[in-house]
């Protein structure tokens, strides 16, 4: 399994390239000011950080547990990256009407388009991460 070390720079790393992204598509895709566009995705990443480190340890010690592994098949990533949004949701939907002064209809429908381009941009991080940073027991099963 991975080091806290290792952890934390994949959330970190995650995070801010996620930022760099994020930030003007939401200005664009919803006529945010630039302003609320970096509050919100800021507020975002900050959260998912912490979401991010307590979903993939407990992802991961499920996986070690059931399969005696961590090597993530394309399902799994699927998967994976389905329950880390769900997570995020619901912890980010509130907060989002609350500061935007809408309701929650229109904080969810936000959401859900954040969340998905963060599937997407999730599964491919964590393809290209597990490439660039993979476990030795990975070669050894030649997973990798």
């Amino acid at each position: 399994m991975r080091t806290t070390a290792d952890r934390i720079r994949h959330a970190v790393s995650f995070e801010v390239i996620g930022i760099i992204i994020a930030t003007p598509l939401a200005a664009f895709a919803f006529h945010l000011e630039g302003g609320d566009s970096s509050v919100i995705i800021a507020a975002s990443a900050t959260i998912a950080m912490a979401w991010n480190y307590i979903f993939n340890l407990g992802f991961d010690h499920a996986m070690q547990a059931r399969f005696g592994n961590t090597a993530k098949s394309t399902p799994i990533r699927v998967l994976h990256a389905v329950l880390f949004e769900l997570g995020l949701l619901a912890f980010m939907l509130p907060l989002v009407a609350w500061y935007l002064q809408i309701s929650l209809w229109q904080a969810l429908l936000m959401d859900i388009s954040i969340a998905l381009f963060y599937m997407v941009y999730a599964f491919v991080f964590n393809w290209a991460y597990d490439r660039v940073f993979p476990l030795p027991e990975w070669k050894k099963a030649d997973i990798v």
